[in-house]
């Protein structure tokens, strides 16, 4: 039987000087007594899989709104996805494989309802109250929002995480300091491996799930290099193959070559750079982790084509705009009137009388159906309440 003292000393072994160690972790906010068996980052990584946000991600969309079907992505099955990634990304670097999957696990807590079109409502709503980013709201959610213990709120989760969730960035995502977390120095190797495994793992499969839809088709595909030469190669090798074997087939091989090149690229940086410590990391670790530059143009070339024929397909236009204005009505409806809030949100209007930031609690801890469901219970006059 393995202790959290064994783990650790298996860490110290088996990981690479640079990367993050359980046992010179710093801490928590709130000191509470160490788990015997399990180490600090994998006890976060079971307090994020028991949050109630976490479990909430099931019906919050990715591209398609979740009643659309039920074979498509969502919050769930992305941070899984990238969990996945970059766990197996890191166990070939020698990296933390355990603080890397709890940063993929809890980057998208604080996703609104309707995804990246239901955040951009949300802060052009709360834009006199400093805006809204999911970045931020995953912060707010693991140190305020959930309550599961007696003695504070949030999950008490170690620095290591909420470090990751504060400063996970992409083409999507861009967070500014946090008052009560400035830290200075760049972000931990693990962090940004799960930035890039973010990246392949939505990129990739909103291909996949365009395909399945229909609004992507593979005659548009011809000009994408990316996708093209793995096209070519899985139907040499299986030239019998039905479309959907086809398609699998292609998006495997296109992760893969996505890890691979990451690999080779974050290897040949972290020697360019001398990275030797943790401490150089923090010093001089300025996007250690990254593709290599022919492949990140091939590579936005693919994400440009999805931004052209997916994003701005009729179909998700019009999604986006139900989405915004659910969003909106419920907003400007509680704005209206706070008493419609549940109790325990409009308690705290009146504890602080922070009263749109409280609301933005409300409704971006939605899932997409409840979203719809409350809109419906509010202005469809022969809905219950």
């Amino acid at each position: 039987m393995l202790t959290r003292e064994q783990f650790e000393r298996h860490e110290v072994t088996l990981l690479a000087p640079y990367a993050a160690r359980a046992c010179e972790s710093r801490g928590r906010q709130i000191a509470t007594p160490e788990d015997p068996y399990r180490t600090i980052f994998q006890r976060d990584r079971d307090r994020i899989i028991h949050s109630s946000a976490f479990r909430r991600l099931e019906y919050k969309t990715q591209v398609f709104v979740n009643h659309e079907g039920d074979y498509y992505r969502t919050r769930l099955t992305h941070s899984l996805e990238v969990a996945q990634i970059s766990r197996a990304i890191c166990r070939s670097l020698q990296l933390n494989e355990d603080l890397a999957e709890t940063i993929a696990l809890s980057h998208d807590l604080g996703h609104t309802p309707f995804g990246h079109a239901g955040e951009e409502a949300m802060h052009a709503l709360m834009a006199d109250c400093n805006g809204f980013e999911h970045n931020h709201q995953s912060y707010r959610v693991v140190t305020l929002l959930e309550q599961r213990y007696p003695d504070y709120t949030g999950l008490n989760l170690s620095f290591e995480v909420l470090e990751g969730i504060v400063k996970h960035a992409g083409e999507y995502d861009a967070p500014r300091g946090i008052p009560d977390f400035d830290y200075q120095g760049y972000p931990s190797l693990e962090s940004q491996i799960v930035n890039l495994a973010d990246e392949i793992a939505y990129t990739n499969h909103d291909l996949d799930d365009g395909l399945q839809s229909g609004m992507l088709t593979y005659d548009l595909l011809d000009h994408v290099s990316l996708w093209q030469t793995c096209y070519e190669d899985v139907g040499r090798e299986f030239p019998t193959a039905i479309p959907k074997v086809i398609r699998h087939q292609v998006v495997r091989r296109l992760i893969k070559q996505c890890i691979e090149d990451m690999l080779r690229e974050t290897e040949r940086r972290l020697n360019a750079h001398a990275i030797q410590t943790v401490a150089d990391v923090r010093e001089r670790g300025d996007q250690i982790a990254a593709f290599s530059a022919p492949f990140s143009a091939e590579l936005t070339a693919l994400k440009q084509f999805l931004f052209e024929h997916l994003y701005r397909h009729y179909r998700v236009v019009r999604m986006a705009e139900k989405a915004k204005r659910t969003i909106e009505d419920l907003f400007y409806a509680f704005q209206n009137n706070a008493r419609m809030l549940p109790r325990e949100f409009y308690e705290r209007i009146v504890a602080d009388q922070q009263k749109e930031r409280h609301i933005c609690d409300y409704i971006a801890g939605m899932t997409d159906r409840f979203a719809f469901d409350e809109h419906r219970r509010l202005f469809d006059p022969h809905a219950k309440v």
